[in-house]
């Protein structure tokens, strides 16, 4: 990640395009992860980023410099895409374990392509599943979940993003968690070995309904990575029920825009 001096910001004012580049890459990236996390899919996580950026570039003459300049990204991003988000969750969390519970069972679905490795639709069912379980939160838990518990913000940084206090933060955060918790570890096998759901038994079936495309996988990340998930897996399996959750969206792997939105950007503003 390109490092951004005090002085960036003050050069990128002043019109220096080399300054403005810095100071896009910096958090182009981040804020596509945030998008998609928030979205819960890519299309709409870029086209939320290049909003999001544009915004960041435009309004650069609003950064007081009493927090770190990603902070401030983050904080012009999460109003964003709050403001972008239409009405309350788009899934509740009864209706997503209701499915979960619905095991597939041998012959159900679209059996996959055998020139498509299994581990890979595996990952992207297992990305876009969890991704889906954040849907199921309303926009302002949803974001305080995303930035505490997945992104590791601590409450006085979250807070500052959003705007709000520390303690109503947290209280965000902690219904947030009780929410994604009470699901998974009620229905995901992930979460609880005990579970009977598995994202491979899933995938016939996500494949028959649309949602996976064994030809075109969106989420899944390089086949290396989803050798190791098992072995990730183990670990994330030995932490305490509370951080275990967190662990699993950590583990997925890193997000990259197909679409090169810091030069979308640079485009827009050019010398």
């Amino acid at each position: 990640m390109t490092n951004v001096t005090e002085n960036d910001v003050a050069r990128a004012l002043d019109g220096d395009r080399d300054a403005l580049t810095r100071l896009v890459q910096r958090v182009h990236q981040p804020v596509f992860r945030l998008a998609l996390r928030f979205f819960g899919n890519r299309a709409d996580a870029e086209d939320a980023s290049q909003e999001a950026l544009i915004q960041i570039v435009t309004r650069l003459d609003r950064f007081s410099g009493r927090s770190a300049f990603e902070t401030w990204a983050y904080s012009v991003a999460s109003r964003k895409f709050l403001s972008m988000a239409r009405g309350g969750a788009p899934l509740s969390f009864e209706q997503f374990s209701e499915e979960l519970a619905n095991v597939p069972t041998p012959g159900m679905g679209v059996a996959p392509p055998p020139d498509v490795d299994a581990e890979l639709l595996a990952q992207e069912l297992r990305i876009g599943c969890t991704l889906a379980m954040l849907l199921c939160l309303d926009a302002p838990h949803r974001m305080a979940y995303i930035l505490g518990e997945i992104m590791g913000l601590d409450h006085r940084t979250g807070a500052e993003v959003l705007d709000i206090s520390p303690a109503a933060f947290r209280k965000r955060m902690q219904r947030a968690r009780d929410g994604v918790i009470g699901l998974m570890s009620g229905r995901c096998g992930l979460f609880d070995p005990a579970n009977p759901c598995r994202c491979h038994k899933r995938v016939p079936v996500a494949i028959e309904l649309g949602r996976v495309d064994p030809h075109e996988l969106v989420l899944a990340g390089p086949i290396e990575q989803a050798r190791r998930f098992p072995r990730v897996l183990d670990e994330i399996r030995r932490l305490d029920e509370a951080e275990r959750a967190g662990a699993l969206y950590r583990a997925h792997p890193e997000a990259h825009p197909r679409a090169d939105l810091a030069g979308f950007v640079r485009r827009l503003f050019p010398d």
